[in-house]
């Protein structure tokens, strides 16, 4: 490959290394994976499967939302709504069978579609688990005993009013920015604008509020954390901005525009890798470029046709992104294969259809939107598709998540858990 000078392995982990709290190999503990980069640690999968498909180790019914699963150790955490509730199970992710559950008010109605459940994966973060419902209801529990330890309301205590009275863009959705653990504090794009609480740092241990940053509005992309030059960041992309903070202080590290107003929404999370961020809109919106310093960042590139992704997240691959070009409710979206440094396309599969993908090893596995699961080489020089089966008949727009060789897939009435390693465990 051309373009910027290559920084090695163990260099780019003492540059960019994402914070993994005490995550373990075959743990998914949050949104996109231990380094949130849909990259799996230490999941090798079977290089083929049986002609029916990934083998199905259980099955079982959910309620609505479109929150992924987590996992950590003997626990699969999951968040629907079940009637007037919001509810956490922790279940045993071999059996399905049901550790606790916990139950929360719930009062979100949408203004767009029918779904009124949860949108954001739950964070487990050595013993608690977080959750944070659409309406802006954040609650920390016990992960063995599922006990409550502390609860907030962010909608009350911050006036976060956008995402719940019909006013276009942010009415549509309610709250779907996962909240991110760093050190002690857990951060959130509640998206209290007026009361300069757009980004809010919550103690962990209390719920206590440690600092309140911003008047920035709240997006729908859930942030992600990395060190460049000595300098910690949180960046987010919220509203109409890409943003950069000290976890510590709330300190603004840096900010450029990104996104538009009107009918639009800001739903993949950044990616971070060799020392620049990309982040990505449809819309009209496309990609954008930046290299990050340690209190700024240098946008080299806005392009609307690159990429433009309603809600799906690139996964790198040797300095290269994975991406899906295009939106869910518009025409068959395409996958594709990018060198971002040089802003030049590796390959495209046209009409590939809409999905969610995730990393492990030198395999790519790509969830469609329409329950086909394809296996693939993370191959940058052309698609080379490995197998492909259908796993569900409803639309699978939840994030998956992949742990200890088992993949968590759920669509709009089932999660199912399929054995995709190269050892069934």
């Amino acid at each position: 490959m051309h373009g910027l000078p290559r920084i090695s392995g163990w260099s780019a982990c003492l540059l960019l290394g994402l914070l993994v709290g005490a995550a373990r190999a075959g743990d998914w503990p949050q949104i996109l994976g231990p380094d949130r980069n849909g990259v799996a640690v230490d999941e090798p999968l079977a290089d083929a499967w049986p002609e029916a498909g990934p083998p199905t180790r259980w099955s079982r019914p959910v309620g609505s939302g479109f929150a992924g699963v987590a996992v950590s150790g003997d626990s699969a955490i999951l968040f629907h709504r079940l009637g007037d509730e919001e509810v956490v199970e922790a279940l045993d992710p071999a059996t399905s069978d049901r550790r606790w559950k916990a139950s929360f008010p719930a009062a979100y109605v949408p203004v767009i579609g029918d779904d009124d459940g949860p949108r954001a994966t739950p964070v487990v973060d050595r013993d608690r688990v977080f959750v944070y419902g659409a309406m802006g209801n954040l609650h920390c529990l016990d992960l063995a005993t599922g006990e409550t330890i502390w609860s907030r309301d962010t909608y009350e205590d911050f006036s976060s009013k956008q995402p719940f009275h019909g006013e276009p863009p942010d009415g549509y959705f309610g709250l779907a920015g996962t909240p991110i653990v760093e050190g002690d504090k857990l951060l959130v794009n509640v998206g209290g604008d007026a009361q300069g609480a757009g980004i809010v740092a919550f103690s962990c241990a209390t719920g206590r509020t440690v600092w309140q940053a911003t008047r920035e509005r709240a997006g729908y992309s859930s942030p992600v954390a990395v060190t460049v030059d000595g300098a910690r960041h949180v960046i987010f992309v919220t509203r109409l901005s890409v943003v950069s903070l000290d976890p510590q202080t709330g300190n603004v590290r840096f900010q450029f525009p990104f996104g538009r107003l009107g009918p639009t929404v800001n739903a993949a999370s950044p990616v971070v890798f060799d020392g620049h961020v990309f982040v990505t809109a449809s819309y009209g919106i496309g990609g954008l470029l930046a290299r990050i310093g340690s209190d700024k960042a240098d946008v080299l590139w806005r392009d609307p046709k690159i990429l433009a992704s309603q809600y799906t997240t690139c996964v790198e691959h040797d300095g290269c992104l994975f991406g899906v070009h295009g939106r869910q409710d518009g025409r068959p979206a395409d996958l594709k294969c990018f060198d971002p440094t040089n802003r030049r396309e590796l390959w495209t599969r046209p009409l590939f259809g809409y999905a969610t993908l995730l990393k492990a090893g030198d395999r790519l596995l790509i969830l469609k939107t329409d329950g086909v699961l394809v296996l693939a080489a993370a191959n940058v020089d052309r698609y080379e598709e490995l197998a492909r089966t259908r796993i569900a008949d409803a639309t699978t727009r939840a994030l998956p998540a992949l742990a200890a060789g088992r993949l968590y897939v759920r669509d709009t009435r089932t999660l199912t858990c399929l054995d995709v390693g190269a050892e069934v465990p």
